[in-house]
């Protein structure tokens, strides 16, 4: 079978997020999660994607699961973007894609332009105490803390400035603690008019990632954390430390669209 490596929210190779996809033929099930946790593992990115087509009439198009080196995860982003690159590019889908996933149903729309618009749920924020030692592991001040949905799982963990942000170097074994998946830190960009209205980066070593370059499902907690703060329904994050990419949102209540390219930099065939 055939499986790919594709960045994601950006428009040029060895940049963005990479994520592996894997399209299965069976329209019935899935392979035993054990083999789909050993493909991500070979594979070695943050999120490898595994889908297969759904019989005609339902609710979605296509069965989505994500999976990190070591576990599965609720939501990701840029491997459903990454997912709905390969199908729009390949033909083995046209129009719209719906993505029956852990987190319900999930869609994705390609643009004139090659673009992906997702339609995910966003997330709750609740705001709580700094956690002990968490400004420690972060080596940043924090302004401001929230825990996200369930779905999410992460602690957006606002700082002082986009420089802070760019620069921080965390002690990722003690962000372990802090977390059932990840910690966002974000601050606003200190110049919008390079093209974004926030920075952030995000760090999930509790899911066996050091640093996550470009996590979509993160901006479903952004995209309201910023709107609300800036009086806009529409911005664009940029997110990153070694890689970078862009991501932009558009909040419609329960529901943030979150926009962005991808491209296909390795195609082969899986043996195993």
């Amino acid at each position: 079978m055939r499986i790919r490596i594709v960045d994601a929210f950006t428009d040029r190779p060895f940049s963005g997020n990479p994520a592996g996809v894997l399209l299965l033929d069976s329209a019935d099930s899935f392979p035993e999660d054990d083999w789909l946790r050993k493909v991500a593992a070979e594979v070695n990115l943050s999120e490898t994607a595994f889908a297969h087509p759904l019989p005609a009439g339902g609710e979605a198009d296509w069965a989505l699961r994500w999976f990190t080196p070591t576990t599965e995860v609720d939501m990701c982003g840029h491997a459903t973007l990454a997912t709905a690159h390969v199908l729009h590019t390949t033909g083995a889908a046209t129009g719209p894609v719906r993505f029956a996933t852990r987190s319900g149903v999930l869609g994705a729309a390609t643009g004139a332009d090659g673009a992906i618009t997702m339609d995910f749920p966003t997330s709750s924020l609740t705001p709580v105490p700094t956690p002990d030692g968490l400004a420690e592991a972060l080596g940043a001040e924090i302004l401001a803390v929230h825990d996200t949905a369930a779905h999410v799982g992460d602690l957006v963990v606002e700082l002082r400035d986009e420089a802070t942000v760019r620069g921080l170097a965390p002690d990722h074994a003690a962000l372990k603690a802090h977390s059932s998946r990840g910690v966002i830190a974000t601050a606003l960009a200190a110049a919008p008019e390079n093209g974004y209205d926030f920075v952030s980066r995000g760090f999930f070593p509790s899911v066996g990632i050091d640093e996550d370059p470009v996590t979509g499902s993160a901006h479903t907690a952004l995209a309201p954390y910023w709107s609300a703060r800036l009086g806009r329904d529409e911005l664009t994050g940029f997110q990153g430390g070694a890689r970078t990419g862009l991501v932009r949102t558009r909040l419609r209540g329960d529901r943030t669209h979150l926009t962005g390219h991808a491209v296909t930099v390795i195609e082969g065939e899986l043996r195993a």
